[in-house]
């Protein structure tokens, strides 16, 4: 006899409490409100868009054919690849030995924390996937709180306090640079004092660099240099080489750290076997340094600049606190100083000030509390790349020797970044 009583369901209770990663869902409900006719900034949606360069598309296509698995590390050609690029680009030495492909940065970070037993230290603000990451697997999360005059980045006392109060404990200490909300990256001797603290309490630290090749200066510095035997570097092609969809990332490891990586590719093997075959043979080409990918890095790397600080600058004139941004393409301004207006039309957090901006002026932006802040604080993560990265790069191409793009620039090539900086600043001053 058929029943209709439901099947029981039991749900892993560690995911109680979570929901669909906030970037995705913002880039979800933007395109809804577009589809119902609405104008919409989408400043909530951390994803280049600049064009894959033309080499490594030409590559793709000419590999469209290759249909095998390849090993679970990866192509022993994009390994070499990655392994000759960060050498001369981090100043590290690895080999092709130390390198682990993936479909993206984000799996082989949550690989990584299934595979290493031991607490994961952040910053608060940091990247949305890490803490969610960690519940899913079990792992205890200790965040800790930033400050504004350190661009809000996790700090060399602030991780010796937390490793001093109990020295034995394994710990994984996650920094991502520049930095994903905030924009803002380390100085060299910032991570020179960090490696000094990780090395005396044998901290493994995930150098997540996805960003490192849009450092604004293209001078990034990894603590890699400094503290070799216990950094894993991450990376990938998703942010640099505007190829997000195409899901690839890497892992480079340390020789100390060997043992971890042979347990992280037996959790590959049982779960995605490898990475997609095409993808990575087109990806040897994003990896040899050619000169077309030197033209194109510092084409995007002025166009970000002169769009991040464009927006920095409008929106402290307007009274809101943001961290100068030295690369990538987000800014995490705080919207504290419009506290007791906010609170006086029942506006009482970071949540309700977000869903009030998109709702009135179809502005899109992201809570702070998304990345680990405090609700009141209304703090948010704001991605400027609401523009035609393939014209902003021709515009960028076509500008006299010697001249840096500027405010007109972005006025003429980026209007809708223009346009929302002016929308949100009006409805600020209209509170």
């Amino acid at each position: 006899m058929l029943s209709n009583a439901p099947i029981p369901t039991v749900i892993n209770q560690n995911l109680f409490g979570l929901s669909t990663s906030a970037t995705v869902t913002i880039n979800e409900k933007s395109k809804l409100l577009e589809q119902q006719g609405k104008k919409v900034f989408k400043l909530g949606f951390g994803q280049s868009p600049f064009p894959v360069p033309d080499l490594v598309v030409n590559a793709l296509k000419k590999h469209a054919h290759e249909k095998d698995y390849l090993a679970v590390r990866g192509l022993p050609a994009l390994r070499e690849a990655i392994s000759n690029f960060v050498n001369h680009r981090k100043g590290i030495r690895s080999t092709p030995d130390e390198v682990l492909i993936g479909p993206g940065s984000k799996e082989l970070m949550f690989l990584l924390q299934l595979s290493y037993y031991g607490e994961i230290v952040i910053p608060a603000p940091s990247w949305v996937s890490y803490a969610p990451q960690a519940q899913i697997i079990g792992r205890s999360v200790t965040r800790v709180g930033t400050r504004i005059s350190n661009g809000l980045l996790l700090m060399p006392d602030e991780l010796e306090a937390i490793c001093a109060a109990d020295p034995e404990r394994p710990r994984l200490v996650i920094l991502n640079y520049p930095a994903n909300p905030t924009g803002t990256t380390y100085d060299q001797q910032t991570l020179m004092t960090m490696a000094e603290v990780a090395r005396h309490y044998k901290v493994i630290v995930l150098s997540d660099e996805i960003y490192s090749e849009l450092d604004h200066k293209g001078a990034h510095t990894s603590i890699a240099q400094f503290y070799p035997e216990g950094t894993i570097i991450s990376g990938g092609l998703s942010k640099w080489c505007g190829a997000g969809g195409w899901r690839l990332g890497f892992f480079v490891f340390p020789n100390g750290l060997k043992r971890l990586m042979q347990a992280m590719t037996i959790c590959a093997s049982e779960t995605f076997t490898s990475t997609s075959a095409p993808i990575q043979y087109a990806a040897v080409s994003a990896f040899l340094e050619t000169p077309e990918i030197e033209e194109y890095l510092g084409l995007v790397r002025r166009s970000l600049a002169v769009v991040g600080s464009y927006m920095r600058v409008r929106l402290q004139q307007a009274k809101v606190e943001i961290p100068q941004p030295q690369g990538g393409f987000y800014l995490f301004p705080d919207f504290g100083h419009y506290r007791d207006v906010l609170h006086r039309r029942g506006i009482a957090t970071d949540r309700d000030f977000c869903r009030a901006l998109l709702d009135e002026a179809g502005v899109a932006l992201l809570p702070g509390s998304d990345f680990g802040c405090r609700e009141s604080t209304f703090s948010t993560r704001l991605s400027y790349v609401d523009f035609n990265g393939r014209e902003v790069l021709e515009a960028c191409r076509a500008l006299p020797a010697g001249r840096e793009p500027g405010d007109d620039f972005v006025e003429t090539h980026c209007p809708k970044i223009a346009e929302a900086t002016t929308v949100l600043c009006q409805w600020l001053a209209g509170l």
